[in-house]
């Protein structure tokens, strides 16, 4: 995972970031808005807000992850699918 600098957090967009509520007046992300440009980033903000995160924020990063990594869309999740 490549690693976000302040710079290039603040310029992704509201549409890649767990909670969009938390961005700063210009729109850029700040600290707990959990930036999901990548599959990498979407499985860090994961634990992040399982260590951090309130229960509302939770779901709304768990919900944003899952779509960015392609889960709960008809996939199997418990690993036990066809061969």
């Amino acid at each position: 995972m490549a690693k976000l600098t302040a710079a290039q957090r603040k310029k992704v967009p509201a549409s890649k970031t767990g909670v969009p509520s938390k961005r700063t007046k210009k729109g850029g992300a700040v600290s707990g808005s959990y930036p999901m440009p990548d599959k990498a980033h979407a499985r860090n903000a994961l634990s992040r807000v399982a260590q951090f995160g309130t229960p509302a924020e939770k779901a709304q990063v768990r919900a944003k992850a899952n779509r960015i990594l392609g889960k709960g869309k008809g996939k199997s999740s418990s690993g036990k699918g066809k061969k």
